[in-house]
């Protein structure tokens, strides 16, 4: 069984996070996957708008941390980078329904996405500084806009969750909804845009979109070249020794 789940039905490409065991924690090879979901959606005519999903119980926990340390993003080629421009340049509507934890990118993907439903034990995190690294996802961009700078900076500089009904505050999340039904709901909603007329939908999103189109990709390309460089530092290697030792993280030497 894959680690990620891909169903198209009634023009909907319902991508499905399928590794309950591990906390639906993200692989390289997963990413790999979700870029060609995405790939492979965009260009398939018979896919009029993409659902992104977990589990009523998590979302993703982020980064696997064993297969990130023992492989890390080296190239803007590398699977991440490929997913995070793949899903920030999406021209259908994509959907998502996001219960329990949403840690890291797990979080950040959900800027890229159009419609998001939540379930009410939904909590978001982005630990990025606690892990003596930077955001991505253009998240250092995208957050302030939607939350404001004083938002923004407790939930990237604390990195500490939110939940719920304060992302359906800050405009995050679309509407709140118990866990079980959050699925459904969200393909539901995606069902009604894939009975829209298509190139309608392309081009709403696209003016929508087109004032920080650019600037969204440039962000991300920063983010990426800052994440590289901080992952070779001090802090981040203490900061995940410190994970694989079951340890709390010791930074006042670094």
């Amino acid at each position: 069984m894959s680690d990620i789940l891909v169903h198209t039905e009634a023009g909907v490409m319902t991508i499905t996070f399928n590794r309950l065991d591990k906390k639906n924690s993200i692989t390289s090879a997963m990413y790999g996957e979700l870029a060609d979901a995405l790939g492979k959606a965009e260009h398939d005519k018979e896919v009029r708008a993409v659902l992104i999903q977990g589990d009523a119980t998590i979302f993703s926990a982020g980064n696997d941390i064993g297969d990130f340390l023992n492989g890390p993003p080296s190239t803007q080629e590398s699977p991440v980078f490929r997913f995070l421009r793949g899903i920030a340049t999406f021209p259908k509507p994509i959907v998502a329904a996001v219960c329990g934890p949403a840690v890291g990118i797990g979080t950040t993907m959900l800027f890229h996405c159009d419609l998001v439903y939540a379930g009410d034990n939904a909590a978001f995190s982005m630990p990025f500084v606690n892990l003596g690294l930077c955001p991505e996802a253009a998240s250092s961009l995208l957050v302030p806009q939607m939350f404001g700078y004083h938002r923004a900076a407790e939930a990237l500089l604390l990195g500490e969750p939110f939940m719920a009904e304060a992302a359906l505050e800050v405009g995050l999340v679309n509407r709140v909804v118990p866990p079980t039904e959050a699925n459904a709901i969200a393909q539901a909603q995606a069902r009604k845009l894939a009975a829209k007329p298509l190139s309608a939908l392309i081009e709403t999103k696209r003016l929508m979109k087109k004032s920080q189109q650019a600037a969204v990709l440039e962000r991300m390309g920063e983010e990426g070249q800052s994440f590289g460089r901080m992952l070779r530092e001090p802090a981040a290697r203490e900061a995940f020794t410190a994970f694989m030792e079951k340890r709390r993280p010791d930074f006042s030497k670094v």
